[in-house]
This record gives C-alpha cells, sequence and structure tokens, in this order.
C-alpha cells in the first residue's frame, strides 16, 4: 500500500525558524510545561541562560534576584557573562535555582557546565534544564550555528547530570511523539496541530528531553 505524503514529499521543510515565523515552536510547547509544572523551584536567587524571560514567567514574586549569564559580552540583560564551561569566577553557593533552556547543545563540555552549576547552586537548589532530541540545527546565519555540537538521548542525558548531581535526586522526563518530531523537523509551529496531538508521549520519539537536579542538601 502507497503512502499519502500530501504537501510533506517535498525536500524543502515548510520552514528553517524552527517555528517562529509561524507561531509557537513545538520545543517551546514542551519547555513551558516544564517550567511551569516545576514553577515552584523558580524561587529565591535565580540564574538563566540567556535572559531573563522565564525568570520573570515563571518564577514571579517569588524571586528575590534574577541574574543572567551570556557567553558573549555587550548583552544589555546579562548580569554575569562567561562560559559555564570554564568560569571559575561565578561565586559559589549562591542560587536557588538556574534555569537552562536548550543551553547545553551550545557547550562542547557539557559535564564542564553541569560541575560548574553544581557548585554555584546552594545545598537543596534546583537545576531546571532541557536539552533536544529530535530536532534540526541553527542556520548557518545564526549566531548559535558554528558551537551547536550535540543533540541528546535519553541515556545521555541521565549518564551526564548523574556524574554531578546524585541520581537520587534528579527526575528525567523524555516529551514528543512522531507528530511532534514530523513538525519539528518540517518547521512547524503549535498553532499548526493540537495540543491534544503534542500531548501523546512516545519515548521512542523525544523532542525533548528534560532534568530537574537538586544540589545535595548540607
Amino acid at each position: 500500500m502507497g503512502t499519502d505524503w500530501g504537501s510533506l514529499r517535498r525536500l524543502e521543510p515548510v520552514s528553517r525558524h524552527f517555528g517562529f515565523d509561524r507561531g509557537t515552536p513545538v520545543d517551546r510547547f514542551y519547555i513551558e510545561r516544564f517550567l511551569l509544572a516545576n514553577s515552584e523551584c523558580i524561587r529565591g536567587r535565580v540564574l538563566e541562560i540567556g535572559d531573563d524571560t522565564y525568570t520573570r514567567r515563571f518564577g514571579m514574586d517569588r524571586v528575590v534576584r534574577g541574574d543572567v549569564l551570556h557567553v558573549h559580552a555587550g548583552n544589555p540583560q546579562a548580569t554575569i557573562v562567561g562560559d559555564l564551561a570554564t568560569d571559575s569566577t561565578i561565586p559559589s553557593s549562591v542560587f536557588d535555582c538556574v534555569i537552562a533552556t536548550q543551553t547545553f547543545q551550545l557547550i562542547f563540555d557539557p559535564a564542564a557546565a553541569l560541575e560548574t552549576i553544581h557548585r554555584i547552586l546552594k545545598p537543596g537548589g534546583v537545576l531546571l534544564a532541557t536539552v533536544p532530541g529530535l530536532t534540526v540545527v541553527s542556520h548557518e546565519s545564526d549566531e548559535w550555528s558554528k558551537t551547536w555540537y550535540w543533540s541528546f538521548t535519553s541515556p545521555t542525558l541521565r549518564r551526564l547530570v548523574a556524574s554531578v548531581f546524585s541520581p537520587a535526586l534528579c527526575r528525567f522526563e523524555a516529551h514528543g511523539n512522531p507528530l511532534a518530531g514530523v513538525c519539528v523537523l518540517e518547521g512547524l509551529a503549535v498553532e499548526d496541530i493540537s495540543v491534544p496531538e503534542l500531548e501523546g508521549s512516545d519515548p521512542e520519539y523525544p523532542v525533548l528531553l528534560t532534568v530537574r537536579a537538586t544540589k545535595e542538601p548540607a
């Protein structure tokens, strides 16, 4: 029996911009559901990588101070400029929460970055992180295209995080299904399909992997 490919029988994707030009990228649907489910951890002093969008959106009045780490100088939102994998100048044991969404694929040594995060978290502090599974990579014109090193599988993420954090204090999840994967690869957006279709979970098709990792209490 033949397959009806419809408009997907093509070599050019619907969008080369992760779906941003069509609405909300599919991975953002899973990222934001993860952060909402763990929003009680976004409190006290919070460090977010890149900007403070999710600190403000999900931390609200629980956040006493929000910091932003950016690898490049000149970002007006950055309160700390540095590389998570190599920077030893960030003070230790100062943050209650670190939000690192879609960050580790851009770091050649993600294990070193995790060690830095563990060091700068307070005892009992929490890392909320997301990484891409099924994905396209940044277009060559994007600033991150030259440092997009990885995509991840569940075993990879578990082994990386468990090398730094106590496995008993980590919670891992995989999000996505075949349809969501097709949408990501084609650059379709959340608005192109329905929420129930995105909510269906198939661990063999992980669009996004998430981890909530807690530093050992004092």
